[in-house]
């Protein structure tokens, strides 16, 4: 077994680790940043999920160094790629046209661009980052944590990293199960939240569904059926409870009203009720903004319904079940590509798409599927502070009130409280929600004072991680932290110190704001905004 030492230590590469450790860099602390795969991003690129977004995302009060993402990533496609003249010259370029996001774009190029913004911090040692790691162990005294543990995924090698600071940026929040840190699962109950919506029983195990997502293109005349899966008959014909049928089917559940709603691969005609096709809705790569004479194809990011795995939950379970799981997920996903080439209804009377074809190289992998399962919900500390719906949905505070504005706020977002079906059985919970701040206590544990969370295991409940649970939100959760530790270490105090004192919080905001530039309060009359209203 190797040690190391370094000040920062960051584990999990998604776009909170990034953040943290991008953050820290730059305000003169040395970092350690490790990731499981081979690839920094997270659910932009591991889990092919291009950005979900708010409304305000090409404003000025978005965080200056997520704007640079996405402007690199633009960027990227303008050096590179043979963009039509009017694609080229569009400031607003969406490579995919997706109707998800104003950015939807292949994964690697936000790897590309990610390392871009890491690289004159990996070259001056600042930043070191070790791909294919994965923490194995957390060394604990007291309430302080000592070192973690990694394997490498490559070698079986082990490293042993000390550090002052500990950033759990993982997307399960694993350091808190290893290092024994206060955490929830699962749903807690209507009695301990007040939450409207939230369930009568608090239930560890109802979790979010994963998706096991995918990219495809559509080769017209063309046959690349995959192998039928072994589970295709289960999943042809189970039927759950709150569902309109059989996820292989282009029939799912509207999540707002709970309709039901019929939204096929293609549509060549408009529907009444149905804006756009499944195809449109996460394309990655749209042929129509390219020279026809470069040969390429749509692309389009499979993370649709049908691919929602709620059978059983990854966390609470042994390792044993946790794995059964995730396979089952990869299942789903194959099951319901083989479906749509072979048993799917065509607008044309046919039946099957065999020409969709999967894209191994888009996703990284050999076999087509993203590296990582995208996951939705994490184990959350228990935290100083937890933010609750009636913090920031329309109905619990009154659809004139606006968000609640917090005295320690570090960052904003917005997203709908957008909770997909759970592995109990319940359906999707789909609320308004006002633009929100980060607060500072959902981003200090109870107890241990050098561990911060920086993805979706800060402290929100099930209800409110449904909508801080975006790439934006997990961007500014990690910025907040990484300014967190330099600043801390800067003045020789643990995090809870600096929510506690006044004069420290108010500089450390200072810092957030005049040197990074981070808007930690909306305007006011954004703040009360109900975007689609």
């Amino acid at each position: 077994m190797t040690e190391r030492r370094t000040e920062i230590l960051v584990v999990g590469g998604g776009l909170g680790g990034v953040a943290a450790a991008l953050t820290a860099a730059r305000l003169g602390r040395k970092v350690i940043l490790t990731e499981e795969t081979d690839w920094l991003g997270g659910q932009l690129t591991a889990q092919l999920v291009p950005p979900d977004e708010h409304a305000w995302i090409e404003s000025d009060l978005v965080s200056p160094t997520y704007a640079e993402l996405r402007r690199r990533i633009r960027d990227y496609y303008r050096r590179n790629y043979p963009l039509l003249p009017a694609a080229a010259e569009n400031p607003t370029l969406n490579p995919g046209l997706g109707w998800v996001s104003r950015l939807c774009h292949e994964p690697r190029v936000a790897v590309a661009a990610i390392e871009e913004m890491l690289a004159p911090w990996r070259a001056s040692g600042a930043i070191e980052v070790l791909l294919e790691h994965v923490p194995t162990a957390v060394h604990t005294g007291g309430d302080v944590i000592d070192a973690v543990t990694l394997s490498d995924r490559r070698t079986g090698d082990e490293l042993t990293v000390a550090a002052d600071f500990v950033v759990d940026a993982t997307e399960l929040g694993d350091l808190l199960e290893l290092g024994g840190v206060e955490h929830v699962i699962g749903t807690e109950s209507r009695e301990d939240t007040g939450e409207l919506h939230a369930p009568e029983r608090a239930d560890p195990l109802d979790q979010q569904a994963v998706s096991w997502c995918y990219a495809l293109e559509h080769r017209e005349g063309e046959d690349h059926t995959i192998d039928r899966p072994a589970s295709y008959q289960h999943w042809a014909t189970k039927v759950d409870d709150f569902w309109p049928g059989p996820q292989l089917s282009w029939v799912d559940v509207e999540p707002v009203y709970l309709g039901r709603r019929d939204r096929p691969i293609f549509m060549s005609e408009p529907t009444p009720g149905v804006p756009f096709d499944l195809w449109d809705y996460r394309r990655i790569l749209a042929a129509e903004q390219f020279d026809p004479a470069a040969g390429l194809r749509d692309v389009s990011a499979v993370n649709w319904p049908q691919i929602d795995y709620w059978e059983a939950p990854l966390l609470g379970v042994d390792a044993a079940a946790k794995e059964r799981a995730l396979a089952r997920s990869r299942e789903l996903s194959l099951s319901f590509l083989y479906w749509m080439q072979t048993d799917a209804p065509r607008e044309d009377g046919g039946t099957g798409y065999p020409g969709l074809r999967l894209r191994p190289d888009v996703a990284g992998t050999a076999d087509g599927l993203a590296k990582t399962a995208y996951i939705r919900e994490s184990r959350r500390i228990a935290a100083e502070f937890t933010v609750l719906e009636q913090h920031v949905g329309v109905e619990a505070r009154g659809v004139e009130a606006g968000s609640a504005v917090f005295d320690d706020a570090v960052g904003i977002g917005h997203y709908r409280i957008d909770l997909h079906p759970s592995t109990a059985g319940r359906t999707y919970v789909d609320i308004e929600c006002f633009p929100f701040q980060i607060p500072l206590g959902a981003l200090l544990p109870v107890r241990v004072d050098n561990l911060l969370p920086a993805c979706k295991n800060i402290g929100t409940t099930h209800i409110t991680n449904g909508s801080y649970r975006l790439h934006p939100v997990e961007w500014s959760i990690g910025e907040a932290v990484g300014a967190l530790v330099a600043f801390c270490l800067d003045r020789g105090v643990v995090p809870r110190k600096v929510r506690a004192d006044s004069a420290s919080r108010s500089d450390y905001q200072e810092l957030l704001r005049g040197r990074l530039g981070v808007t930690t309060a909306w305007p006011d009359e954004v703040r009360r905004t109900r975007p689609g209203h």
